[in-house]
């Protein structure tokens, strides 16, 4: 499985960005497509996450009400909306997708893709 993520940049505070990540390859049975980020000198965390087809979604307490994550399940595309950014939302930005058996779970990461908000 490859996950390719775009649409990092720089923008100001109070600006939007959309990351996309298309996921290809040996797809079967998605259980989780998601976001994390890592800002330097920090831990990854996870920002966002979307369960199965879409049926529930999860957020970071920092990024609720701002942003919002969205799936295309016939392109196996995540996106993220990022509006209202703030300094503390730079980072670079993880796309995750995991997928499994029941029994087992797999988990992939595309490479990452800088978020930087500055004025």
């Amino acid at each position: 499985v490859q996950l390719q993520a775009s649409g990092g940049g720089l923008v100001q505070p109070g600006g939007s960005l959309r990351l996309s990540c298309a996921a290809s390859g040996n797809i079967f049975s998605i259980e989780a497509m998601g976001w994390y980020r890592q800002a330097p000198g920090k831990q990854r965390e996870l920002v966002a996450t979307i369960i199965g087809s879409g049926v529930s979604t999860e957020y970071t307490d920092s990024v609720k009400g701002r942003f919002t994550i969205s799936r295309d399940n016939a392109k196996n595309t995540v996106y993220l909306q990022m509006s209202s950014l703030k300094f503390e939302d730079t980072a670079a930005y993880y796309c995750n997708l995991v997928q499994g058996t029941g029994s087992v779970s797999y988990n992939y990461w595309g490479q990452g893709t800088q978020v930087t908000v500055s004025s």
